[in-house]
């Protein structure tokens, strides 16, 4: 599995690069910090398959990275994706090591 870390995805965002952005969690979690994405949480990944782009990296992320890197997994065993990346560490190394405001829990 391909992975980018999170100052990769701070010089992407800072850089206006095309890109899409998905963030895994639930609801309650975005709702507590969240970094830009658009929230289509795991369990809803098979119904919203169709809003994973596949014309452009796409950089998905969670909390740790667990959970980003099964749906990754998923995508592409089962809908042959070949453009996604897991951000390394989720958004608790984001939280770590770019933007020190964001709670984390």
């Amino acid at each position: 599995m391909k992975e980018t870390t999170v100052k990769e995805l701070a010089e992407l965002k800072a850089s206006g690069a095309d890109f899409q952005l998905i963030d895994v969690r639930e609801q309650n979690e975005f709702e507590i910090a969240e970094i830009g994405g658009e929230l289509i949480p795991m369990n809803t990944i098979p119904d919203n398959v169709d809003k994973v782009s596949r014309d452009k990296k796409v950089v998905i992320h969670c909390r740790s990275g667990k959970r980003s890197g099964d749906v990754i997994n998923w995508l592409e065993q089962n809908h042959g994706f070949e453009n996604l990346y897991n951000l390394k560490g989720g958004i608790l190394a984001y939280a770590d090591e770019i933007d020190n405001s964001l709670t984390k829990y």
